[in-house]
């Protein structure tokens, strides 16, 4: 049982010294504008998933209050900061080859400070290989402390040696932090930090922690606080959001946190992820029914479709319970979309696995699927099971199962044409001026014409053409 009152003593005074630092760092950097003429400037890249994306809206908005400006090129930042991701090689070797980059950059501008935080950096091997290999790095920081980026920029310019502040485990959720949205009409909102399901191939829990649920009212207030800036569409994010608030002192389900937001005035669509398969209630079900602003698209991972795999996973469901909580969402929102996650080439699984995964595919019919060959993570469990399957044998399966879905894709969004829905404008296209990109309620991509005006606006559309992954419409 945590003692509610204490905590949020603890969150307050942490605010307070941080910004303090925020202070000191700023009037520092007014003194440098005041004598060059120049704002020092940041670059910062989120890797990875979307709680990586918000946690960099957090670590910016601290930036910008300390009076660092924004660039979009590392070659002119004062301040480089990666939030890293682990749970994919390519993004590791991502990051190294960036800091091999990096170190030649320094040496022609060494007042650069370069620093790295997030998922990779709870891991013992990389932290050996940044003090081996890359000694230019000067902050290194972790998941549990983002919140101490001012103090920790602080303590550099003052010691000027390299700062490493890894925390083992999590000691407290700070609230009220300045961020800086990417967009002014959606938001993303942590719900909640950290994992406790344990998969055999996933690394998050390890870096992440264990499920931390933040109080509903704190919740509710940056909704609303959201809201009143203007913001039409929030995401609510956790690593498993059907889990939230089990951890509370006074237990509140997701569902009703979701019918809560629901209420509030302002906010017109409510997304989330991601949705763990084993937890999804009938409860929960039923408020997405029942909820008008709660978008009717959902993602479910599979992950794999035999019962054995799933076993091997540790993902506590199998093939059918998987399709028979399909079959209730369904029943419940006729029309509803559904997207997931795939791996394929899981150890052991064998053809007659991978059949099972085509026979979901096939059954459930999915808008969207996000792919994936196993990437093998050192300290997973499954890093070390026998029976790895062979590279060759899974690029097959791999090529094989898309030419299943794709088709299956374009087959369930043919539907959609002739078909009138409102499209939340998000911005203008990369490659026509005069086409805006946005977001149906069941998250389709839609492209339409219209210009900057309607950025941020729900608009009224008609679907004239299917593109598989996206759609083409006009404006009604």
């Amino acid at each position: 049982m945590r003692d509610t009152k204490k905590e949020i003593a603890v969150d307050e005074s942490e605010l307070s010294r941080q910004l303090e630092y925020m202070h000191i760092i700023r009037e520092k950097n007014d003194m440098f504008e005041h004598e060059t003429g120049k704002k020092k400037k940041f670059y910062s890249l989120a890797m990875g998933c979307q709680m990586n994306a918000h946690d960099s809206e957090k670590l910016e908005g601290m930036l910008d209050e300390m009076g660092y400006e924004r660039t979009e090129e590392e070659t002119e930042a004062d301040f480089v900061i990666y939030n890293t991701c682990c749970v994919r090689e390519n993004a590791e070797q991502k990051v190294y080859g960036k800091l091999g980059w990096l170190k030649h950059y320094k040496k022609d501008k060494p007042d650069t400070v370069i620093a790295l935080c997030g998922c990779m950096m709870q891991q013992d091997s990389v932290l050996q290989t940044l003090r081996k290999k890359y000694r230019h790095v000067d902050i290194v920081f972790g998941t549990y402390n983002l919140y101490k980026l001012p103090e920790l920029m602080n303590t550099r310019m003052e010691s000027g040696e390299t700062i490493y502040d890894i925390w083992q485990e999590h000691e407290e959720i700070v609230e009220d932090l300045p961020s800086i949205r990417h967009f002014h009409y959606k938001a993303s909102v942590n719900i909640m930090f950290g994992c406790n399901n344990f998969c055999t191939y996933c690394i998050v829990p390890y870096v992440r922690g264990r499920e931390r649920s933040r109080m509903p009212e704190d919740i509710l207030d940056e909704v609303k606080n959201l809201a009143a800036d203007g913001v039409k569409e929030i995401v609510l994010l956790g690593q498993n959001v059907n889990s939230y608030g089990k951890n509370l002192d006074e237990p509140v389900s997701f569902a009703k946190l979701l019918r809560m937001i629901n209420e509030i005035e302002g906010i017109e669509r409510i997304r989330f992820m991601t949705s763990h398969p084993k937890d999804l209630s009938d409860e929960l079900i039923e408020t997405m029914k029942d909820c008008d602003k709660v978008c009717k698209s959902l993602h479910l991972p599979v992950q794999s479709g035999s019962s054995e795999i799933l076993r091997r996973m540790n993902r506590n469901y199998t093939k059918e319970s998987y399709l028979e909580t399909v079959r209730k969402v369904k029943e419940a929102m006729p029309g509803i979309t559904l997207s997931t996650d795939i791996i394929v080439g899981f150890p052991g699984e064998t053809e007659e696995d991978f059949q099972e995964t085509l026979d979901v595919i096939r059954k459930v019919g999915y808008s969207t699927a996000y792919t994936f060959i196993y990437s093998k993570r050192t300290g997973t469990p499954a890093a070390t099971m026998e029976n790895q399957v062979e590279e060759n044998v899974i690029k097959d399966r791999f090529d094989r199962m898309l030419n299943v879905l794709n088709p299956m894709i374009h087959e369930l969004n043919e539907k959609m044409v002739g078909k009138e829905v409102m499209v939340l404008a998000e911005e203008i296209s990369k490659h026509n001026e005069n086409v805006l990109t946005g977001r149906a309620d069941n998250n389709a991509l839609v492209h339409f014409e219209g210009n900057k005006d309607f950025i941020g606006k729900l608009v009224p559309v008609r679907i004239i053409e299917n593109k598989t992954f996206y759609f083409i419409a006009e404006r009604i």
